[in-house]
């Protein structure tokens, strides 16, 4: 199939696909024009590139990942580290965000959305910036 239709199969876009032949991640066969050319195979491959995206994994990882699937002999153990280790990270931005939610929360609480007010939004964005350079 060419990568339109390999792109409506496994909901990347054209785009992505060519980037994830240009790394290695993914080899398209070529019909005799030049045409790339996906089989199910590809089209597995790259769902499973897809999955590991949405999960947030980054490319480096989804190598790793793709190499321990066709692996025959692949050590579970490894799988589920690095899955551990990106489950960490994620756990560790989640907080990071729900703090800067909150923090957003009390200056938008704050804000009188007057215009005759100072802006306790204006003032926090700017304040590192000024206390960095002070």
């Amino acid at each position: 199939m060419n990568i339109g239709d390999a792109s409506a199969k496994t909901g990347l876009p054209a785009k992505t696909i060519r980037y994830y032949e240009d790394i290695g991640l993914v080899k398209a066969d070529r019909q005799p024009n030049g045409y790339r050319d996906y089989s199910s195979e590809h089209i597995e491959r790259l769902s499973f590139l897809k999955r590991a995206r949405d999960f947030g994994f980054p490319i480096e990882d989804c190598r790793k990942l793709l190499g321990l699937y066709d692996d025959e002999h692949r050590h579970i153990a490894e799988v589920k580290a690095l899955a551990a280790h990106h489950l960490e990270e994620l756990q560790l931005k989640a907080r990071e965000i729900q703090g800067l939610a909150e923090t957003l929360q009390g200056l938008v609480e704050a804000c009188s959305g007057e215009d005759d007010d100072d802006c306790p939004i204006i003032a926090e964005l700017t304040s590192k910036i000024t206390g960095a350079n002070s």
